[in-house]
């Protein structure tokens, strides 16, 4: 692996030809805009680019993807966006795991598994990345990026919100605005409206949040039965992993999601100073200081023991 920065992974880029673009398993907006803006940059070049993704594309995604699902080419070269472990690629990962030729990613937890890596952690979310990247592109900013990139930095930010957000953040934001595109409207869209089955769900969740160690600590459990009952696919789940944090006096918010698989996906949501990627590298995952997840085995019982014997150190 050879680290780069983004005149030196510009430049690769604009060397190659036939890209397939890898988003990271459970697709949310900050991968799914990165692969969109890249992609548009990349045929806005000249050059021959599609996104494949190793899960659906959520239905309030799916617009920014119209066009770029589809390959009538040789694929030539593989660049994965906000992918940091190629775990994180499901069933592509047998397909392209060795042949990642440039990842650009914003987690310091990153493997290093890909060829190239140009990598900034201090980026609030990789879509920052991908602004700076088609600058060295010399890319004609449109409003079909502006789009996709605003929506990555609002929802890794949760709208401008978490931690995570710092001026440059707002720099970026602003640049995007001037573009044309409708900020507000995409907000709404993201983070003011919610389906029933999504309010089912969370009702669901909320009858089960429970509390440990004094309270700092909240989890919610996310079963296939609940899921079924309220009616909620993938598409639903967008932001869930916040809940249990909006609780006051919780420092670590835990979200604990069932998967098809028989296994359990981890979120973990903190607050300064706790670690939620340190918490979460123990478990064998990684991600960011203040959100970060791993993937357990079952049954449930067992993973909670196992989740709150590594959580309990940090208080």
């Amino acid at each position: 692996m050879v680290q780069v920065d983004f005149e030196t992974a510009a430049a690769f880029l604009k060397e190659q030809e036939g890209f397939v673009l890898l988003c990271h398993a459970f697709p949310d907006g900050d991968t799914i805009g990165s692969a969109a803006a890249l992609c548009e940059g990349l045929r806005q070049l000249g050059k021959r680019a599609y996104i494949r993704c190793p899960h659906d594309i959520p239905k309030k995604f799916a617009p920014l993807t119209e066009g770029f699902l589809s390959c009538d080419f040789p694929e030539e070269t593989v660049v994965a966006v906000d992918v940091a472990d190629r775990k994180l690629l499901g069933h592509l990962d047998e397909i392209y795991g060795e042949r990642v030729d440039l990842c650009v990613d914003h987690h310091p937890s990153n493997t290093g598994y890909a060829k190239r890596l140009c990598l900034n952690a201090d980026a609030a979310a990789n879509c920052e990345n991908i602004f700076h990247l088609l600058r060295a592109l010399g890319v004609r900013m449109t409003s079909t990026i502006a789009t996709a990139l605003f929506v990555g930095l609002s929802t890794d930010t949760g709208c401008f919100q978490y931690a995570n957000t710092t001026p440059q953040t707002h720099r970026i934001a602003a640049d995007l605005m001037e573009a044309g595109i409708p900020a507000g409207e995409i907000n709404r869209v993201l983070f003011g409206i919610k389906t029933r089955a999504r309010i089912e769900l969370e009702r669901r969740i909320l009858d089960g949040m429970r509390f440990f160690f004094d309270g700092q600590c909240a989890v919610v459990t996310i079963t296939k039965q609940m899921r079924a009952e309220s009616g909620c696919d993938d598409s639903d789940m967008d932001g869930i992993s916040s809940l249990a944090r909006t609780v006051e006096g919780v420092r670590v918010g835990v979200t604990v999601r069932e998967r098809s698989d028989g296994r359990f996906k981890i979120s973990l949501r903190t607050v300064e100073p706790i670690d939620a990627s340190a918490i979460c590298k123990e478990l064998g995952g990684g991600g960011h200081v203040r959100a970060a997840g791993c993937e357990l085995d079952g049954p449930i019982e067992a993973v909670m023991e196992r989740l709150l014997s590594v959580i309990e150190g940090v208080f």
